[in-house]
């Protein structure tokens, strides 16, 4: 049994892996291509609208797909979906189409598969991990990502600068089809007991059953109401750093590449300590060392006037990514019923997908009429007050008490 599931995540999370390489490779293409063409605020809020709001308006649904139907499958078809629509634009810019509204377009596609696959995701590795190993392999998948996001930076800035947009849109294509092809023929998932069910209700019977589920659920609610503001505070420093760096420190690709690379490499060392520590005996404390951090290096990213210092509190940034969302995923996935983990995660990304285009409908303007060091002081700040508050609410640090 024990190497039966090592073996499953093993391989799964290795299709993720090649799935989100090729994924990572044309989501930095298209925004380096963007920020480096218009050196617009407003520009890169229009992207990144585009890159969450179809998310936002597709995750309840997802969320309940993933409670009714095998999450294996919706993970390959909308893999498969991503793919097709990169196919196609690559053809459109080798025969001359290549309009930013084309990158737009293709900003919102992929976000609805991505609004399908994270909740599919979330609810799908507990199926075949057991409980008492979900911190350690949450923790893990952190790193392999952060790896991928430090890989991909390096191989799309070579490429960027060597070869046409849409060779990496077809690498994007090649990738997409193995991580499909091991994910079907290889990985074994059990099919959750819903998905094997008569289905007696409609998708908004369902959809409703997940939120008064949430509304019934006092921690899932304070989570939720800590997750929506700290996606608008964390706007600027998610979005806008790019831009900063170009007007601030120059324009050149290997200044906006080693901004990635060294926040993957802080992301990779987080993961690495979150599965090897496992945080606090109560999760509650790690969530709140980690977002008291993070907004201190995004406050720090605003005032420092040297490159590689600001490089240096990018890297201790991506050391507390893993170390907020290891111990935030699990506990989701010990306390939340298995029927409605997808619908769970669902909103969540609904939440996050809804909350940073919202403030970056405030911040973005205000990039071209403010210092974006400004936004970065007074968000970060607002962030590390927000840890420190996170430590005074009873129900969530009654949650986050560890089970194992």
């Amino acid at each position: 049994m024990q190497t039966s599931w090592k073996r499953n995540i093993v391989l799964f999370l290795g299709s993720q892996t090649l799935s989100l390489l090729g994924s990572s490779l044309v989501q930095y293409a298209i925004l380096w291509h963007i920020t480096l063409t218009t050196q617009s605020g407003s520009a890169m809020t229009v992207a990144i609208i585009c890159g969450f709001l179809p998310t936002f308006f597709l995750s309840p649904f997802a969320g309940v797909w993933a409670d009714r139907y095998s999450r294996k499958l919706l993970i390959a078809l909308s893999d498969a979906a991503i793919a097709l629509t990169t196919l196609v634009l690559a053809l459109l810019f080798m025969a001359g189409y290549d309009a930013l509204w084309l990158l737009y377009l293709m900003s919102a596609i992929r976000a609805v598969g991505s609004g399908v696959q994270g909740p599919a995701v979330g609810a799908l590795i507990p199926d075949i991990v057991p409980q008492e190993q979900l911190t350690r392999v949450n923790g893990a998948n952190s790193s392999i990502q952060a790896f991928v996001t430090l890989v991909s930076p390096m191989l799309s800035g070579a490429l960027f600068s060597q070869a046409p947009l849409e060779a990496i849109f077809f690498i994007d294509v090649v990738t997409a089809a193995a991580a499909i092809a091991i994910l079907l023929a290889l990985v074994h998932v059990p099919v959750h007991a819903k998905a094997r069910e008569a289905q007696a209700t409609g998708y908004f019977a369902d959809m409703a059953q997940g939120f008064r589920y949430i509304a019934g659920q006092a921690y899932i609610k304070a989570f939720f109401a800590f997750c929506a503001l700290f996606f608008v505070l964390a706007a600027p420093v998610s979005f806008l750093t790019p831009l900063q760096v170009t007007r601030s420190f120059g324009g050149d690709v290997w200044h906006l590449t080693a901004i990635e690379m060294v926040f993957s490499v802080g992301m990779i060392l987080g993961g690495g300590l979150a599965a090897a520590w496992g945080g606090f005996r109560n999760r509650v404390h790690t969530m709140a060392l980690a977002t008291l951090l993070f907004g201190t290096c995004t406050f720090a990213l605003g005032v420092v006037p040297d490159f590689w210092v600001y490089l240096a509190f990018m890297g201790l940034s991506g050391v507390t990514m893993p170390l907020f969302n290891t111990p935030a995923t699990v506990l989701l996935q010990e306390n939340v019923d298995e029927n409605m983990l997808g619908r769970v995660f669902g909103v969540l990304n609904m939440l996050a997908s809804a909350m940073m285009p919202l403030g970056m409908l405030v911040f973005g303007p205000l990039a071209d009429l403010f210092p974006i060091e400004a936004m970065l002081v007074g968000t970060g700040a607002l962030m590390a007050v927000q840890g420190l508050l996170l430590l005074s609410n009873r129900v969530l640090l009654r949650t986050g008490m560890r089970t194992t």
